[in-house]
C-alpha cells in the first residue's frame, strides 16, 4: 500500500507538471500569434496620413482575416479612435497593456479560465520614429483552451487508470508508465530550452500515445514556424544591411570632408536619397509579403482580367515610355477569375513591372489574356535578357536575384515574384515560366474560369 500511495503522488506531480508545461507551450504560441496581428495590423495603420475612426475602420476591414474578438486602437493620449465593439469610442483607454504599448513596448497577456483563453496583447503605431497610438486586441478562445483542458483530462486520467490498475500489478505497471512519463517529461524538457527537432517516442496505443503524436505535431508546427521566421529574418537584416551601409558611408564622407565642395555633396545626398527610396521600396515589399504569408481568400468576388490589366498598363506607361519599352496587350474580355481586385492587380503589377524594369532598351513587353474551357490565363512575355537554366527554379524563392548587379541597380529587391507566387497559390492559380537566354522571359498565370454577369469597367 505504502508503494501505491507514494506512485500515486509521483502521478500526481507528473501530470501537474507537465499540464504547467503544456500550458507554457500553448502561452508562448498565443503569444507569437497575439503579436504578430498586433504589429500586422500597427504596420498597416502607421501608413495612414490622418488617424480617424474612418480611416482606421477601413484598415480593419482590410485586415478581415485577423479573427480578433475586439480590436481597439487610440491616439497617443490614450483616447480609443476606433473600437470594434464600440464601448470606448471616444473614451480614455487606461487599460495596463495600452498604457505600456504608448510607451513603446510590445505587450501580451492571457488567463485561462473555464477552459477558454482570454488573450491580450498591445503594440505602439510608429509613425516616423514617434508612438502615435497603439493598437489592443483580445482574443477569447475557446479552442485552445478546450485542447488544453482535455491534455489536463487526459493526464488526469490516465493517472486514475493507472493507479487502479496498480492496486492489482503495481510492481510491474507501475515500472513501465514511470518510463514511459519519464520520456515525456524528458522531451518536454529538451523542446522548453528550443530544441523543437526532438521527437516524443512512446510505445504502445493509448492515451499517452496520442498524446506524444499531438506533442510531436505541435513541435514540427513550431519548428517549421520557427526555421521560417528565422530564415525571413537573417534574409531581411542582410537584404537591409545594404542601403543602410551605403547612407552611413556617404552621410559620413560628407560629416568628414569639411572642404567637399558644393556639387558633390549634391551628388552624395542624392545617392542617400536613392537609397533612402529603396530601402523604403524594400521594407513595403516586406510587410506586403508578411501579409500576404499571414491571410487567407476569405472576400473574393468574381473579377474581369482585362479592366485591371488595362488599368496597370496607364499606370505603368511612364516607366514604359522612359525605358523605350512597347507595351501590348492582346486582352479577352471574357475572362473572369475569382479573386480580390487588389490580389489580381499586385499580380499584373509586379509582372508587368518586372517586365519593363528587366528588358532589354527598345524591347518590348505582351500582355496577352486567353481564355480555355476551364481557366483564364494571364501571359506576361518580355523580349528581354532571359533568365539561365540554372536560375529557373529559383526566380520565386525570396531574395533571389539573376543578376544581383543589375537588380540592385533597378531597385528590386527579389520580392516581387515571391508575392505573386504567394498570392497567386492563395487564390488557387498556377503561375510557370519560360525562358529563353537572349531572347526572353514569359510568365503564364492561370485560374479557374467563373462565369457571372458582373461591372466589366
Amino acid at each position: 500500500m505504502t508503494y501505491v500511495v507514494i506512485t500515486l503522488v509521483v502521478l500526481i506531480f507528473l501530470n501537474l507538471y507537465c499540464s504547467r508545461v503544456s500550458q507554457q507551450i500553448f502561452y508562448q504560441s498565443k503569444e507569437a500569434s497575439m503579436l504578430e496581428k498586433c504589429q500586422l495590423a500597427s504596420g498597416e495603420i502607421s501608413g495612414l496620413e490622418v488617424l480617424s475612426n474612418n480611416t482606421v475602420s477601413g484598415i480593419v476591414g482590410q485586415l478581415g482575416s485577423l479573427t480578433v474578438t475586439r480590436l481597439i486602437v487610440t491616439d497617443p493620449s490614450g483616447f480609443s479612435i476606433y473600437d470594434s465593439q464600440e464601448q470606448y469610442t471616444g473614451q480614455l483607454v487606461l487599460l495596463p497593456e495600452v498604457v505600456s504599448a504608448l510607451s513603446g513596448n510590445n505587450v501580451f497577456s492571457w488567463q485561462y479560465h473555464a477552459g477558454a483563453m482570454n488573450s491580450r496583447a498591445a503594440t505602439p503605431i510608429v509613425s516616423y520614429g514617434s508612438v502615435v497610438g497603439c493598437v489592443y486586441m483580445t482574443e477569447y478562445d475557446t479552442s485552445q483552451g478546450a485542447l488544453i483542458q482535455l491534455l489536463q483530462r487526459s493526464l488526469l486520467g490516465i493517472t486514475v487508470i493507472l493507479e487502479t490498475v496498480l492496486v492489482v500489478f503495481s510492481l510491474t505497471f507501475s515500472a513501465s508508465f514511470a518510463s514511459r512519463m519519464q520520456k515525456i517529461m524528458s522531451s518536454m524538457r529538451i523542446i522548453q530550452k528550443g530544441n523543437y527537432s526532438h521527437k516524443v517516442t512512446v510505445g504502445g496505443n493509448d492515451e499517452l500515445t496520442v498524446l506524444g503524436n499531438e506533442f510531436n505535431d505541435l513541435t514540427e508546427r513550431l519548428r517549421t514556424s520557427e526555421k521560417k521566421r528565422s530564415q525571413f529574418v537573417s534574409d531581411a537584416s542582410h537584404e537591409l544591411k545594404t542601403p543602410l551601409a551605403s547612407i552611413k558611408l556617404l552621410s559620413d564622407s560628407i560629416l568628414q570632408d569639411e572642404n567637399m565642395d558644393p556639387d558633390t555633396i549634391r551628388e552624395f545626398v542624392a545617392d542617400i536619397g536613392s537609397e533612402a527610396e529603396r530601402l523604403n521600396r524594400m521594407t513595403a515589399k516586406l510587410l506586403s509579403l508578411t501579409r500576404v504569408d499571414g491571410e487567407q481568400a476569405l472576400d473574393s468576388e468574381i473579377i474581369y482580367f482585362a479592366p485591371t490589366v488595362r488599368r496597370v498598363s496607364k499606370m505603368l506607361a511612364p516607366m514604359a515610355e522612359k525605358a523605350g519599352i512597347q507595351v501590348t496587350t492582346e486582352l479577352s474580355e471574357d475572362s473572369s477569375v475569382l479573386i480580390l481586385e487588389d490580389d489580381l492587380y499586385q499580380i499584373v503589377f509586379n509582372l508587368m513591372e518586372n517586365g519593363i524594369k528587366y528588358n532589354q532598351p527598345g524591347g518590348t513587353l505582351t500582355v496577352s489574356l486567353c481564355r480555355s474551357e476551364d481557366n483564364a490565363e494571364l501571359i506576361v512575355r518580355d523580349s528581354g535578357m532571359g533568365i539561365p537554366p540554372e536560375s529557373v527554379s529559383h526566380i520565386f524563392e525570396r531574395f533571389y536575384r539573376v543578376d544581383k548587379a543589375r537588380s540592385r541597380a533597378s531597385g528590386g529587391s527579389g520580392l516581387g515574384l515571391s508575392i505573386v507566387r504567394a498570392i497567386v497559390l492563395r487564390n488557387r492559380g498556377q503561375i510557370r515560366v519560360d525562358s529563353t537566354v537572349g531572347k526572353g522571359t514569359t510568365f503564364t498565370v492561370s485560374f479557374p474560369v467563373f462565369d457571372t454577369e458582373v461591372d466589366r469597367d
